[in-house]
Protein backbone atom coordinates (compact mmCIF):
# COMPACT_ATOMS: atom_id res chain seq x y z
CA UNK A 1 0.00 0.00 0.00
CA UNK A 2 1.18 3.09 -1.26
CA UNK A 3 1.32 6.27 0.47
CA UNK A 4 -0.67 8.29 -1.79
CA UNK A 5 -3.46 5.07 -1.56
CA UNK A 6 -3.55 5.71 1.88
CA UNK A 7 -4.13 9.40 1.62
CA UNK A 8 -6.27 8.59 -0.85
CA UNK A 9 -8.45 6.00 1.17
CA UNK A 10 -8.48 8.95 4.16
CA UNK A 11 -9.87 11.39 2.01
CA UNK A 12 -12.75 9.15 0.42
CA UNK A 13 -13.77 8.30 3.73
CA UNK A 14 -13.88 11.86 5.34
CA UNK A 15 -16.02 12.80 1.92
CA UNK A 16 -17.91 9.69 2.62
CA UNK A 17 -18.64 10.32 5.85
CA UNK A 18 -19.68 13.79 5.35
CA UNK A 19 -22.16 13.15 3.02
CA UNK A 20 -23.82 10.34 5.03
CA UNK A 21 -27.97 11.47 6.16
CA UNK A 22 -28.54 10.92 10.05
CA UNK A 23 -30.28 7.63 9.48
CA UNK A 24 -26.67 6.34 7.92
CA UNK A 25 -24.37 8.31 10.30
CA UNK A 26 -26.90 7.04 12.92
CA UNK A 27 -26.66 2.70 11.50
CA UNK A 28 -22.86 3.44 11.00
CA UNK A 29 -22.49 4.02 14.61
CA UNK A 30 -18.88 5.50 13.89
CA UNK A 31 -17.37 8.96 13.74
CA UNK A 32 -14.47 10.78 12.79
CA UNK A 33 -11.94 13.50 13.29
CA UNK A 34 -12.35 16.71 11.64
CA UNK A 35 -9.00 17.23 10.91
CA UNK A 36 -6.14 14.81 10.48
CA UNK A 37 -2.78 16.93 9.64
CA UNK A 38 0.78 15.66 9.20
CA UNK A 39 3.36 18.55 8.89
CA UNK A 40 6.32 20.52 10.01
CA UNK A 41 5.67 22.79 13.03
CA UNK A 42 1.79 22.28 12.90
CA UNK A 43 2.10 22.90 16.58
CA UNK A 44 2.87 26.66 16.57
CA UNK A 45 -0.36 27.26 14.81
CA UNK A 46 -3.17 25.04 16.14
CA UNK A 47 -6.68 27.51 15.49
CA UNK A 48 -4.78 28.87 12.18
CA UNK A 49 -4.53 25.19 11.11
CA UNK A 50 -7.91 24.07 12.10
CA UNK A 51 -9.47 27.76 11.27
CA UNK A 52 -11.88 26.45 8.33
CA UNK A 53 -13.61 23.90 10.49
CA UNK A 54 -13.66 25.61 13.77
CA UNK A 55 -12.99 29.45 13.31
CA UNK A 56 -13.76 30.21 17.06
CA UNK A 57 -11.42 27.70 18.59
CA UNK A 58 -9.12 29.58 20.41
CA UNK A 59 -12.05 32.13 22.00
CA UNK A 60 -13.67 29.39 24.37
CA UNK A 61 -12.05 27.84 28.00
CA UNK A 62 -9.11 25.20 26.89
CA UNK A 63 -6.95 23.05 28.86
CA UNK A 64 -3.67 21.45 28.14
CA UNK A 65 -3.46 18.03 29.51
CA UNK A 66 0.23 16.65 29.71
CA UNK A 67 3.09 15.34 32.38
CA UNK A 68 5.91 17.40 34.20
CA UNK A 69 8.42 15.86 32.08
CA UNK A 70 7.28 16.60 28.80
CA UNK A 71 6.68 20.49 30.06
CA UNK A 72 10.56 20.32 30.53
CA UNK A 73 11.44 19.32 27.23
CA UNK A 74 8.66 21.20 25.49
CA UNK A 75 8.74 24.17 27.94
CA UNK A 76 8.64 26.99 25.13
CA UNK A 77 6.58 25.06 22.60
CA UNK A 78 3.85 24.29 25.33
CA UNK A 79 3.94 28.21 26.06
CA UNK A 80 3.77 29.61 22.81
CA UNK A 81 0.48 26.94 22.08
CA UNK A 82 -1.24 28.51 25.68
CA UNK A 83 -0.60 32.42 24.02
CA UNK A 84 -2.68 30.87 21.42
CA UNK A 85 -5.44 29.86 23.76
CA UNK A 86 -5.68 33.27 25.68
CA UNK A 87 -8.29 31.30 28.11
CA UNK A 88 -6.19 28.52 28.46
CA UNK A 89 -4.33 26.38 31.31
CA UNK A 90 -2.13 24.11 32.20
CA UNK A 91 -2.87 20.44 33.89
CA UNK A 92 -0.10 18.05 34.50
CA UNK A 93 -1.24 14.23 35.20
CA UNK A 94 0.28 12.10 38.06
CA UNK A 95 -1.26 9.10 37.37
CA UNK A 96 -3.09 7.43 34.20
CA UNK A 97 -5.55 5.44 36.46
CA UNK A 98 -9.31 5.87 36.03
CA UNK A 99 -9.82 7.77 39.22
CA UNK A 100 -7.27 10.62 37.62
CA UNK A 101 -9.28 10.67 34.35
CA UNK A 102 -12.49 10.92 36.27
CA UNK A 103 -11.30 13.69 38.18
CA UNK A 104 -10.21 15.60 35.40
CA UNK A 105 -13.80 14.78 33.62
CA UNK A 106 -15.34 16.52 36.89
CA UNK A 107 -12.76 19.41 36.91
CA UNK A 108 -13.80 20.01 33.21
CA UNK A 109 -17.40 19.91 33.80
CA UNK A 110 -16.97 22.32 36.78
CA UNK A 111 -15.47 24.95 35.10
CA UNK A 112 -17.10 24.92 32.17
CA UNK A 113 -14.04 23.76 29.92
CA UNK A 114 -14.66 24.27 26.19
CA UNK A 115 -11.71 22.13 24.67
CA UNK A 116 -9.21 19.17 25.74
CA UNK A 117 -5.90 19.60 24.03
CA UNK A 118 -4.03 15.73 24.90
CA UNK A 119 0.22 16.40 24.38
CA UNK A 120 1.97 13.75 24.76
CA UNK A 121 2.03 10.13 24.38
CA UNK A 122 -0.09 7.46 24.74
CA UNK A 123 -0.73 7.46 28.75
CA UNK A 124 -1.48 11.25 28.32
CA UNK A 125 -3.38 10.97 25.30
CA UNK A 126 -5.62 7.82 26.80
CA UNK A 127 -6.10 10.04 29.62
CA UNK A 128 -7.28 13.14 27.88
CA UNK A 129 -9.40 10.85 25.23
CA UNK A 130 -11.82 9.73 28.53
CA UNK A 131 -11.92 12.51 30.46
CA UNK A 132 -13.21 14.66 27.12
CA UNK A 133 -15.33 11.50 26.63
CA UNK A 134 -16.93 11.85 29.84
CA UNK A 135 -16.99 15.69 30.04
CA UNK A 136 -18.65 15.44 26.66
CA UNK A 137 -16.03 17.78 25.63
CA UNK A 138 -13.81 18.69 22.24
CA UNK A 139 -10.84 16.86 21.81
CA UNK A 140 -7.88 17.79 20.34
CA UNK A 141 -4.81 15.39 20.17
CA UNK A 142 -1.32 16.14 19.82
CA UNK A 143 1.59 13.05 20.11
CA UNK A 144 4.47 13.80 20.30
CA UNK A 145 5.58 10.48 19.10
CA UNK A 146 3.99 7.24 17.28
CA UNK A 147 3.92 4.53 19.78
CA UNK A 148 1.07 3.29 19.11
CA UNK A 149 -2.31 3.60 17.99
CA UNK A 150 -3.86 5.51 21.11
CA UNK A 151 -3.50 8.85 19.20
CA UNK A 152 -6.74 7.82 17.40
CA UNK A 153 -8.28 4.46 19.04
CA UNK A 154 -11.79 4.73 20.41
CA UNK A 155 -10.49 2.90 23.22
CA UNK A 156 -8.95 4.27 26.99
CA UNK A 157 -6.25 2.22 28.38
CA UNK A 158 -5.55 2.83 32.34
CA UNK A 159 -5.12 1.98 35.50
CA UNK A 160 -7.47 0.52 37.98
CA UNK A 161 -7.63 -0.93 41.56
CA UNK A 162 -6.75 -4.40 41.61
CA UNK A 163 -5.05 -4.69 37.76
CA UNK A 164 -2.22 -3.04 36.17
CA UNK A 165 -4.45 -1.78 33.19
CA UNK A 166 -8.23 -2.15 31.82
CA UNK A 167 -9.30 -0.69 28.51
CA UNK A 168 -12.89 1.43 28.53
CA UNK A 169 -14.74 2.89 25.26
CA UNK A 170 -14.06 6.50 24.58
CA UNK A 171 -14.48 8.10 21.41
CA UNK A 172 -12.04 9.34 19.30
CA UNK A 173 -10.26 12.63 18.97
CA UNK A 174 -12.62 15.74 17.01
CA UNK A 175 -8.97 16.27 15.52
CA UNK A 176 -5.43 14.85 15.23
CA UNK A 177 -2.61 16.59 14.80
CA UNK A 178 1.03 15.47 14.21
CA UNK A 179 4.01 17.91 14.38
CA UNK A 180 7.00 16.26 12.31
CA UNK A 181 9.44 18.03 13.91
CA UNK A 182 8.37 16.76 17.48
CA UNK A 183 8.11 13.20 16.37
CA UNK A 184 11.55 13.44 15.03
CA UNK A 185 12.57 14.53 18.08
CA UNK A 186 11.45 11.16 20.14
CA UNK A 187 13.86 7.97 20.72
CA UNK A 188 13.87 5.64 17.82
CA UNK A 189 12.51 3.35 20.16
CA UNK A 190 9.12 4.90 20.46
CA UNK A 191 8.17 4.53 16.32
CA UNK A 192 9.33 1.27 16.43
CA UNK A 193 6.95 0.60 19.20
CA UNK A 194 4.15 2.49 16.70
CA UNK A 195 5.68 -0.11 13.49
CA UNK A 196 5.36 -2.94 16.32
CA UNK A 197 1.31 -1.94 16.93
CA UNK A 198 1.12 -2.12 13.65
CA UNK A 199 2.57 -5.68 13.22
CA UNK A 200 0.07 -7.08 15.53
CA UNK A 201 -2.84 -6.69 13.32
CA UNK A 202 -1.45 -9.16 10.93
CA UNK A 203 -2.11 -11.83 13.64
CA UNK A 204 -5.19 -9.72 14.96
CA UNK A 205 -7.33 -9.92 11.97
CA UNK A 206 -6.91 -13.49 11.82
CA UNK A 207 -7.88 -14.28 15.07
CA UNK A 208 -11.18 -12.01 14.48
CA UNK A 209 -12.09 -14.16 11.08
CA UNK A 210 -11.58 -17.36 13.08
CA UNK A 211 -13.83 -16.15 15.83
CA UNK A 212 -16.03 -15.31 13.46
CA UNK A 213 -16.05 -19.12 11.73
CA UNK A 214 -17.08 -20.18 15.35
CA UNK A 215 -20.12 -17.80 15.62
CA UNK A 216 -18.66 -16.10 18.23
CA UNK A 217 -18.17 -12.84 16.68
CA UNK A 218 -19.30 -10.81 13.47
CA UNK A 219 -16.24 -9.21 11.17
CA UNK A 220 -16.92 -5.76 9.59
CA UNK A 221 -15.69 -5.80 6.14
CA UNK A 222 -14.65 -2.74 5.74
CA UNK A 223 -13.24 -2.27 9.19
CA UNK A 224 -11.16 -5.44 8.31
CA UNK A 225 -9.79 -4.19 5.13
CA UNK A 226 -8.95 -0.96 7.06
CA UNK A 227 -6.74 -2.66 9.38
CA UNK A 228 -5.15 -4.72 6.94
CA UNK A 229 -4.37 -1.77 4.95
CA UNK A 230 -2.28 0.07 7.59
CA UNK A 231 -0.55 -3.43 7.83
CA UNK A 232 0.30 -3.45 4.26
CA UNK A 233 1.52 0.28 4.54
CA UNK A 234 4.18 -0.96 6.94
CA UNK A 235 5.07 -4.12 4.93
CA UNK A 236 6.06 -2.17 1.92
CA UNK A 237 7.66 0.36 3.66
CA UNK A 238 11.03 -0.50 2.35
CA UNK A 239 13.79 2.04 1.92
CA UNK A 240 12.01 4.49 3.84
CA UNK A 241 14.33 6.30 6.58
CA UNK A 242 12.93 5.68 10.05
CA UNK A 243 12.37 9.70 10.60
CA UNK A 244 11.94 10.61 7.58
CA UNK A 245 8.82 12.90 6.63
CA UNK A 246 7.19 10.12 4.51
CA UNK A 247 7.43 7.64 7.02
CA UNK A 248 6.56 9.31 9.58
CA UNK A 249 3.16 10.63 7.57
CA UNK A 250 3.21 6.99 6.23
CA UNK A 251 3.51 5.44 10.49
CA UNK A 252 0.43 7.93 11.36
CA UNK A 253 -2.04 7.08 8.58
CA UNK A 254 -0.87 3.14 9.23
CA UNK A 255 -1.98 4.19 13.32
CA UNK A 256 -4.84 6.40 13.04
CA UNK A 257 -6.31 3.57 10.53
CA UNK A 258 -6.02 1.07 12.94
CA UNK A 259 -7.85 3.50 15.46
CA UNK A 260 -10.32 4.20 13.10
CA UNK A 261 -11.09 0.31 12.10
CA UNK A 262 -11.97 -0.11 15.67
CA UNK A 263 -14.11 2.39 15.69
CA UNK A 264 -16.01 1.17 12.64
CA UNK A 265 -15.83 -2.17 14.31
CA UNK A 266 -17.06 -1.00 17.54
CA UNK A 267 -14.36 -2.94 19.38
CA UNK A 268 -11.03 -3.23 19.30
CA UNK A 269 -10.98 -6.51 17.18
CA UNK A 270 -9.34 -5.06 14.23
CA UNK A 271 -6.35 -4.42 16.23
CA UNK A 272 -5.92 -7.22 19.03
CA UNK A 273 -6.04 -10.23 19.01
CA UNK A 274 -3.94 -13.25 21.02
CA UNK A 275 -0.64 -11.22 20.57
CA UNK A 276 -2.27 -8.08 22.59
CA UNK A 277 -3.22 -11.37 25.01
CA UNK A 278 0.54 -11.52 25.42
CA UNK A 279 0.82 -8.24 26.25
CA UNK A 280 -1.70 -7.97 28.37
CA UNK A 281 -0.73 -10.83 30.21
CA UNK A 282 3.62 -9.19 30.77
CA UNK A 283 1.35 -5.90 31.82
CA UNK A 284 -0.91 -7.71 34.53
CA UNK A 285 1.34 -10.53 35.69
CA UNK A 286 5.10 -9.44 35.42
CA UNK A 287 4.72 -6.00 35.72
CA UNK A 288 7.35 -5.88 38.17
CA UNK A 289 10.31 -8.35 36.26
CA UNK A 290 9.78 -6.88 33.02
CA UNK A 291 8.61 -3.80 31.30
CA UNK A 292 8.16 -3.71 27.73
CA UNK A 293 6.82 -1.35 25.62
CA UNK A 294 3.32 -1.96 24.49
CA UNK A 295 4.15 -1.94 20.67
CA UNK A 296 6.93 -3.83 21.01
CA UNK A 297 5.36 -6.59 23.14
CA UNK A 298 2.56 -6.75 20.88
CA UNK A 299 5.20 -7.06 17.90
CA UNK A 300 6.82 -9.97 20.34
CA UNK A 301 3.71 -11.68 20.34
CA UNK A 302 2.70 -11.66 16.57
CA UNK A 303 5.88 -14.10 16.14
CA UNK A 304 4.45 -17.06 18.27
CA UNK A 305 0.52 -16.22 17.47
CA UNK A 306 1.91 -16.48 14.19
CA UNK A 307 2.19 -20.07 14.42
CA UNK A 308 -0.32 -20.94 17.05
CA UNK A 309 -1.94 -20.10 13.74
CA UNK A 310 -0.41 -22.23 11.38
CA UNK A 311 0.66 -19.42 9.27
CA UNK A 312 3.83 -18.35 7.35
CA UNK A 313 5.82 -15.98 9.90
CA UNK A 314 7.74 -14.49 6.57
CA UNK A 315 5.64 -11.61 7.06
CA UNK A 316 6.16 -10.28 10.41
CA UNK A 317 9.76 -11.55 10.32
CA UNK A 318 10.04 -9.20 7.38
CA UNK A 319 8.82 -5.79 8.60
CA UNK A 320 10.23 -6.53 12.30
CA UNK A 321 14.32 -7.07 10.99
CA UNK A 322 13.35 -4.79 8.21
CA UNK A 323 13.23 -2.01 10.69
CA UNK A 324 15.15 -3.71 13.98
CA UNK A 325 12.41 -3.60 16.18
CA UNK A 326 13.84 -5.19 19.33
CA UNK A 327 11.66 -8.23 20.23
CA UNK A 328 14.16 -10.45 21.67
CA UNK A 329 12.52 -11.91 24.92
CA UNK A 330 15.36 -12.03 26.69
CA UNK A 331 16.23 -8.10 26.03
CA UNK A 332 13.64 -7.35 27.97
CA UNK A 333 14.58 -9.82 31.48
CA UNK A 334 12.04 -11.98 30.15
CA UNK A 335 12.76 -15.62 30.91
CA UNK A 336 11.94 -18.65 29.22
CA UNK A 337 10.08 -19.62 32.33
CA UNK A 338 8.27 -16.03 32.20
CA UNK A 339 7.47 -16.31 28.40
CA UNK A 340 5.83 -20.01 28.73
CA UNK A 341 3.95 -18.73 31.44
CA UNK A 342 2.57 -15.44 30.35
CA UNK A 343 1.57 -17.35 27.24
CA UNK A 344 -0.21 -19.83 29.28
CA UNK A 345 -2.05 -17.13 31.10
CA UNK A 346 -2.72 -14.58 28.24
CA UNK A 347 -6.15 -16.00 26.88
CA UNK A 348 -7.31 -15.11 31.10
CA UNK A 349 -6.52 -11.99 30.78
CA UNK A 350 -9.74 -11.32 27.95
CA UNK A 351 -11.63 -14.56 28.57
CA UNK A 352 -14.28 -13.27 26.17
CA UNK A 353 -12.25 -13.09 23.46
CA UNK A 354 -12.14 -15.91 21.59
CA UNK A 355 -8.65 -16.67 19.95
CA UNK A 356 -6.18 -19.00 19.08
CA UNK A 357 -4.86 -19.21 22.27
CA UNK A 358 -8.16 -21.30 22.87
CA UNK A 359 -7.02 -24.00 20.79
CA UNK A 360 -3.12 -23.64 20.50
CA UNK A 361 -0.70 -26.27 21.90
CA UNK A 362 0.82 -23.93 24.75
CA UNK A 363 2.39 -26.74 26.65
CA UNK A 364 5.96 -25.99 28.16
CA UNK A 365 7.44 -27.84 25.60
CA UNK A 366 6.07 -25.77 22.49
CA UNK A 367 6.46 -22.31 24.80
CA UNK A 368 10.11 -23.54 25.20
CA UNK A 369 10.90 -24.59 21.49
CA UNK A 370 9.09 -20.81 20.65
CA UNK A 371 11.46 -18.77 23.05
CA UNK A 372 14.64 -20.25 22.19
CA UNK A 373 13.78 -20.02 18.17
CA UNK A 374 13.06 -16.46 18.80
CA UNK A 375 15.74 -15.81 21.17
CA UNK A 376 18.04 -16.79 18.00
CA UNK A 377 16.32 -15.11 15.54
CA UNK A 378 16.15 -11.92 16.40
Amino acid sequence: MELHELQELWAYVIMADSYATKEEYAMNRFRLPYHLIVEEDVFKDIPGAMGDVFPKLSSGKTILVTEENLKGIFEGLLSEMMKDFPKSELYLIQKADYDSAVALAKYITMNDIRTVIGFGGGTVLDLAKFAAFVSKTQLISLPTTLSNDSLASPVAVLGTEGRARKSFRCTIPDAILIDVNVVKSAPDRQLLAGIGDTVSKYTALYDWKMAASKGRENVDDFAYMISEMAFDSVLHAEGEELKSTGFIRRLTYALVMGGLAMEIAGNSRPSSGSEHLFCHALEEDFAEQVNVPHGIATAMGSYPACIFQGRDTDKVVQVIKTFGIPVKPSAYGITEEIFIKAWQASAATRADRYTILNEADLSDGRLSEIYKEMEELF
